[in-house]
């Protein structure tokens, strides 16, 4: 259990553009920080960080939430996991017992799963260095590949013993569940026998973003042909290995400041090049190129580089790789190492600074690198040449910038010595094709899509109506509350001496004891759970400011503050350096307070006026009608006097 002092200084010690910074690519606008949204897939910054508020907000799929519901909602971690996360970060010290056998049983199965991957690592690593097998075989081929110690221990390499269940019941007896050793594959179960699935091997640990060991990678180093020299941990609930990048981790700082990310096949392409300096680099885990880790890399730099190795054969059929990559929107780069080498060979077998310029003299463009990769195969052929031109056309087409696409067809046109308008048609041909198809499915009333927008457009016509009457009214209520709550507004008053003074008022004061005076509630339970803490606070003597409640243990009331606090839009700064003077709501904060109070009474009495008209209808006898009558009368004098104080002129 985490103290409430310590999940205090948590909150007041995270700073949010740090916290979130380190999983996505945010740049600073003005007094906030923007970026691509990492919960859903949009082209055009709406994601924004504000470090005053220290909340996020999307305004494209509206999630919203501080530094620990980030990591909540980013990791899939629980509460209590997000809060050592970032007090690891902040090296805020946090006093845990540790877990018994019992406590372990009990963990949710998520939780689990981290927990078992954590503690193989530890053990494989412990194998390197303590066992005489570990250091016999895998420290050993570690170190022929010029893996310093300190690298090994940063990337947390291993080595599994080879025995069948040397790692299975060393887990079992320090109390870890054999469901979660099976499900994250550490373990293999056939036949009601269980054995390690990574004995014999040196292991790559496979971490997610926030560093937690998720998989691994591990390689075997006999020569035996009937076993796999590579073996990946199988996918899990916490392991979805066409989402992850090995090295991610530990480059994502280098791929911002450099704005390129190096993307290389093997796990010691990875650390070789981490080794020599190159730190911006990641591999795709021993899978083909997918669209997820493309956007992965996406948060981090707009700009990809290839490293190949020297067969050329691979490099062609990993060319759609390259068109994934343009179809995002990004800009890709192509180094191809001699034949014979790759980068780690490269990255052993020179100066870290000769691999640098190597890799900077020789990356092309993808036009370039496909034009002098394919070219050779025409043979001065013009039919295997147009074909050629075609191809690198369709390429182009990919591209979803227009202005980027122009510029390619030009440097294809000069390459290929055709006519730039000639490649411009050919383009243009593509994609009206391409439109005509995403546009050749179209609504009627015989297809199914049509039944889908029907209900859809039931669903949504069916949420206007149930938003009730004075929705808007109680929603700027409290929003004035959790915005300006402890910010004063001077009225006016005539003392015992017939003179006018000031006197100052929070605006929570104000509008707490003018509601509450009158007896009214807010028909939006979770609006009248943010008034009851105000009222309850202000009889404590204190009033809570946003963060009480961007931070508060109820969600709903935490989304609620974030989602009416948060803008789009904020005043810029050159505005005040030209002296326009541009009038903001605290500017006129005290005629706000009080017509939004006005104006929230005039609709809670608009509601009473319809309701007491409907048992008018309704009255059975003369005196009961008579009553209500008296008291519609009575209704309708209040509003006439609010609306007056509103200089409002009621017609009806």
């Amino acid at each position: 259990m985490i103290s409430p002092e310590t999940i205090s200084a948590i909150f007041e010690t995270a700073r949010i553009e740090e916290v979130i910074g380190d999983f996505v690519n945010i740049k600073k606008r003005g007094v906030n920080y923007i970026g691509l949204c990492p919960f859903h897939n949009e082209k055009t910054p709406s994601f924004t960080v504000s470090p005053s508020k220290r909340i996020y907000k999307c305004f494209g799929c509206g999630k919203g939430g501080n530094s620990v519901s980030f990591i909540m909602e980013h990791e899939r971690y629980s509460y209590p996991e997000a809060l050592k996360y970032l007090a690891k970060k902040y090296n805020i010290e946090i006093e845990e017992e540790e877990q018994t056998p019992e406590q372990l049983q009990a963990l949710d199965e998520q939780e689990g799963l981290y927990f078992v991957s954590t503690f193989a690592q530890k053990y494989f690593t412990e194998n390197l260095f303590k066992k005489d097998e570990g250091k016999a075989i895998g420290l050993t081929y570690f170190k022929e590949r010029d893996f310093t110690e300190s690298t090994i221990k940063k990337f947390q390499l291993g080595y599994g013993i080879d025995k069948w269940d040397d790692f299975t019941q060393h887990a079992l007896s320090s109390g870890y569940k054999i469901d979660y050793l099976i499900k994250t594959g550490l373990t293999i179960s056939k036949e009601n026998k269980h054995y390690d699935r990574f004995r014999g091997r040196v292991l790559f640990p496979i971490h997610n973003l926030s560093g937690k060991v998720i998989g691994f990678g591990g390689r075997i180093l006999s020569s035996e042909k009937s076993k796999a020299k590579y073996v990946n941990s199988p996918e899990s609930d916490i392991y979805n290995k066409s989402k992850v990048l090995y090295g991610i981790y530990f480059s994502r700082n280098a791929i911002i400041n450099k704005n390129n990310c190096f993307l290389v096949e093997g796990y010691t392409d990875v650390i070789s090049l981490y080794q020599a300096g190159i730190e911006n680099v990641v591999a795709s885990s021993g899978t083909s190129l997918t669209t997820d880790q493309i956007k992965l890399i996406k948060r981090y730099t707009s700009n990809i580089t290839i490293l190949y190795d020297g067969d050329e054969a691979g490099v062609k059929a990993s060319f759609r790789g390259i068109d994934m990559i343009l179809e995002e929107g990004m800009n890709v780069r192509i180094v191809l190492f001699p034949e014979g080498e790759d980068p780690d060979s490269y990255a052993r077998n020179n100066h870290a600074s000769e691999v640098q310029e190597f890799i900077s003299k020789k990356a092309e463009d993808f036009i370039s690198f496909k034009t002098n990769l394919l070219i050779k195969e025409t043979k001065n052929d013009p039919i295997k040449k147009s074909a050629l031109i075609k191809e690198i056309v369709k390429t182009i087409a990919l591209i979803p910038d227009g202005i980027y696409r122009s510029v390619y067809v030009k440097e294809c046109s000069s390459i290929m010595n055709v006519p730039e308008q000639t490649l411009m048609n050919e383009l243009n041909r593509i994609l009206r094709r391409k439109f005509r198809d995403k546009n050749k499915i179209t609504r009627t009333e015989e297809t199914p899509e049509y039944e889908e927008y029907k209900e859809g457009y039931k669903a949504e016509k069916q949420i206007d109506m149930d938003l009730y009457e004075g929705e808007f009214q109680e929603r700027d209520i409290i929003r004035l509350l959790l915005m300006y709550g402890d910010k004063e507004i001077i009225f006016e008053e005539i003392n015992e001496d017939n003179q006018k003074i000031d006197v100052p008022v929070n605006v929570a004061n104000f509008i707490v004891k003018d509601i509450k005076s009158d007896e009214i509630y807010f028909q939006n339970a979770t609006y009248q759970l943010i008034f009851n803490e105000y009222e309850s606070a202000i009889e404590k003597g204190f009033i809570p400011d946003e963060q009480y409640f961007i931070n508060h243990a109820d969600e709903k009331i935490s989304q609620l503050t974030i989602e009416l606090i948060s803008s789009p839009y904020e005043l810029s700064p050159n505005w005040l350096r030209k002296r326009i003077l541009v009038k903001t709501e605290k500017d006129r904060l005290k005629l706000l307070v009080v017509s939004s109070v006005l104006s929230f009474k005039a609709k809670k009495v608009d509601k009473m006026i319809i309701d007491n008209q409907k048992e008018i209808q309704k009255a059975s006898n003369d005196e009961d009608r008579i009553i209500l009558q008296q008291k519609h009368i009575s209704l309708k004098n209040v509003s006439r006097d609010i609306n007056r104080k509103l200089s409002r002129i009621i017609i009806k």
